[in-house]
Formats: structure tokens, C-alpha cells, sequence
């Protein structure tokens, strides 16, 4: 058999109370190719190659190939790690796109998927509790609009316990040839993001908006050799758990945006995390939270008054809570402050004050006036009207692109 496009990596709703680290599905769409083929990977054996179209396999291949893939899985996976939940599901036909957009903005059942999935003609395998089917079929179901890609190298499993080695230096300078890649250094807390942290196949991934430049800027990055790679098309970066409304009441592990004004002033708690609340309709107020490791969201939100509209993006997990993933800041509203002391209107003295609430007296004429003679001020804002991003190590898988930070310059290890 033959891949029949670019092999996919779909990230899913990321509030999901059973997700995996990396929260996502792997899609590959085999059949017998025809015409042109193009390079989208390398492993020991050779290039791999993937064909724009083909005829599909007979029932006989296909139910060969499920057994095959299905070994492949399960000799991959660590069952016997807590969360661990690997399913696989191929179908005839791609399912609905009704059920990506809907398994990645909030909780879908199994039996759900049993209902999107008829028609296709299905197989699935998956263990031990059959959850991860739902993920798998999801990403079978993602339209594939919009995208973006990765390119993903992966170590020898001699290496995988051991610590990775990437030059960081060539990393920002494939960053500064190749401006259509994101998510790869973060400035402000000095960390490079292409690479896990955990014991994995993975040595690093380059996520871009334009296929080649990531093909391109992988030989540019020198690191420890790996012995294979793989180009995928991917829904990162495209904020497609966000896309709509928020549903109001909402329900658990639910995402989208948030408009609405400012009913409160923001209250701090212990590690520099943020509490608000927004009037999303008249009679219901949304409390919202921006965490401090998002780093700049709590500057943004702090310098916020009561009044001013926003558009927030983010979701729930299994309380009323809108956790924040960004700020569009659209609106101001009244910014006035208490005027200075007013002026006596007999001598023109400025006059002092007696107390809070007391008033004024001229300490001159010994004339007096009530408190509400002090008058109010307009405040400039503190920030710009527009959209603010966490800072990049922050950010989700899904969230949407934001201006990439600055690429330091100079020796980097």
C-alpha cells in the first residue's frame, strides 16, 4: 500500500479531563497510489513517499492492515501506565466533520462517535477503556483546512531515556531565515520549544505555516543524529476550539470566546494569578482567571477597569471557571480619576482637604466646600486596544498564532 498525502497530527480539545500529554491523534490515509509522488519523510529503509490520489484497497487489505497496525499500537504503547488509552479506528470513508468540530470544543460520548461513524464502515481496537476511540475517530473527521505543518525527527530507542542534545543557537537562526516558523524559542522565560522534556521518541518538531520552510529548516538545526522524520499536516496553531461562542450556561470541559464588560476590579491570589468577572448578558456574570505562568496576561488584565469590553478565549474544566487563554482588549470604558483639590473662588488658592468624605477648606479665607467640588479627570489607558497572546511557552497546542517574540541574538547553548 501507499500514504496518500501528508500523514496528520490533529491536537483535540485540550480541557478534556482524560487527555494525554500531547493531546492529540495520528491520521494516515493508505490506498494504491497513482501519478506523482513527493517526499515527505525519511526513515532507515529510505524516503517515504506520499501520492496526491489512488484507488482504495480491498476489503481483504484493509482488515490485513488493521491487524498490522493494531500490533504496531499496542507494542508501542506503556499499558501499563497509569492513563494510557490507545485505539485505533479506520474507516472507508472520512466521518462527518460535525464530529471533529464538536469533540474539540467539548465532551463527546463513545456512543456519539458510534452514531457519526456509521456509514463509514468502520474497525476499531482500542484498550482498556475505549475512550481513546473518540479522539481517534475525531481526528479521521478533521477537514484539514487551514493548516499548518510540523516536522518531527525521532531518536534511536538506544536514546530515548537519555538527555537531548539540540543547538539551540541553530535553532534561532533557522528561526530568523525561515519567518513562517512559530512556537520555537520563547525570549522571555529563555526556552526552547521544539523539543520534549519527557522520555519519548521525539527528538524535536519545527511547526510552520508553509510546508517547505519546515523541510528546509530542519537541515539547519544541528542536533544528535536521528534516524527518521516525518512531515504532518496539523490543526496547531489555527484556534479551532475557539471558534465560536462560549455556550452560555456553559457546560463542563467546554471552550470558546467570552465578550462581554469588566464588572470587577481583578483580585490577586497567592502566585500572581488573577480573578475577574465579566458581564457576558444582561443577569449573568462569568467568573475568569488568567494564570501566572501565562506570564503576560496578568500585566494585561491588571491594567483593566471595570467597564472596559473584552473578548477572552479559553474554556472550562468541571466548574464554572472561564480559564483565559488570551485577551482581545476591544473597548474602554469611563477611565476618570478624582480630580486635584479645587481652587478657592474667593482668592483662587488651591484649598486643602478635611478627610475623606469631609470636603475642603482655604486656609486663607477659611472657606469651605463640599467633598463632590473635587471633580474627576480622564485616565489614559495603560495598554493599547488589541490581542493578547500568553507568552509562547505558555500557549496551548491549539491556540491561535500570535506575533512571534524577538529572536535574541548572540552565542546561545
Amino acid at each position: 500500500m501507499d500514504l496518500i498525502d501528508e500523514p496528520r497530527l490533529v491536537r483535540l480539545n485540550p480541557n478534556v479531563p482524560t487527555k494525554t500529554r500531547g493531546n492529540a491523534a495520528l491520521v494516515a490515509r493508505f490506498g494504491h497510489g497513482r501519478g506523482a509522488s513527493r517526499i515527505v519523510g525519511q526513515s532507515p529503509e529510505g524516503p517515504v513517499r506520499a501520492f496526491a490520489g489512488g484507488s482504495d484497497v480491498s476489503p481483504a487489505e484493509c482488515d490485513r492492515l488493521v491487524e498490522r497496525l493494531w500490533a504496531t499500537v499496542q507494542d508501542s504503547s506503556a499499558l501499563g501506565d497509569p492513563g494510557t488509552d490507545p485505539a485505533l479506528v479506520v474507516a472507508r470513508r472520512r466521518p462527518p466533520a460535525a464530529l471533529y468540530w464538536e469533540a474539540v470544543r467539548r465532551i463527546v460520548t463513545p456512543a456519539e462517535v458510534d452514531s457519526w461513524l456509521e456509514g463509514t464502515e468502520p474497525q476499531w481496537r482500542s484498550a482498556p477503556s475505549g475512550l481513546g476511540k473518540i479522539g481517534a475517530a475525531a481526528a479521521l473527521a478533521w477537514p484539514g483546512g487551514h493548516p499548518t505543518w510540523e516536522v518531527i525527527t525521532y531518536r534511536p530507542q538506544a536514546r530515548w531515556a537519555s538527555r537531548r542534545d539540540v543547538d539551540t543557537g541553530s535553532v534561532l537562526r533557522a528561526a530568523r531565515r525561515h519567518p513562517r516558523l512559530f512556537q520555537c524559542f520563547d525570549a522571555r522565560t529563555r526556552r526552547l520549544l521544539i523539543a520534549p522534556h519527557t522520555r519519548c521518541p521525539i527528538l524535536f518538531g519545527l511547526r510552520a505555516t508553509d510546508a517547505g520552510e519546515a523541510i528546509a529548516a530542519l537541515r539547519e538545526v544541528r542536533s544528535e543524529p536521528y534516524d527518521r522524520w516525518m512531515l504532518f499536516r496539523t490543526n496547531q496553531g489555527t484556534g479551532d476550539h475557539v471558534r465560536r461562542p462560549w455556550p452560555l450556561p456553559s457546560g463542563p470541559y467546554t471552550t470558546g470566546t467570552l465578550s462581554g464588560r469588566l464588572v470587577s476590579v481583578p483580585v490577586s491570589s497567592r502566585g500572581g494569578h488573577l480573578f475577574f468577572e465579566v458581564d457576558a448578558r444582561p443577569n449573568l456574570r462569568v467568573r475568569c482567571a488568567v494564570f501566572e505562568p501565562t506570564k503576560t496576561l496578568p500585566q494585561v488584565v491588571r491594567a483593566l477597569l471595570p467597564g472596559d469590553r473584552v473578548r477572552l478565549w479559553g474554556g472550562s474544566h468541571d466548574d464554572a471557571l472561564f480559564r483565559v487563554e488570551g485577551v482581545d482588549v476591544v473597548a474602554w470604558g469611563p477611565r476618570r480619576r478624582p480630580g486635584p483639590n479645587p481652587a478657592c473662588p474667593a482668592c483662587a488658592r488651591q484649598m486643602g482637604s478635611l478627610g475623606r468624605g469631609r470636603g475642603f477648606r482655604c486656609g486663607r479665607c477659611r472657606l469651605r466646600l463640599p467633598p463632590e467640588r473635587r471633580g474627576v479627570e480622564p485616565v489614559p489607558p495603560a495598554i493599547p486596544l488589541g490581542r493578547y497572546h500568553p507568552t509562547p511557552s505558555a500557549r496551548r497546542h491549539l491556540s491561535p498564532r500570535g506575533p512571534e517574540p524577538e529572536i535574541p541574538r548572540g552565542r546561545m547553548n
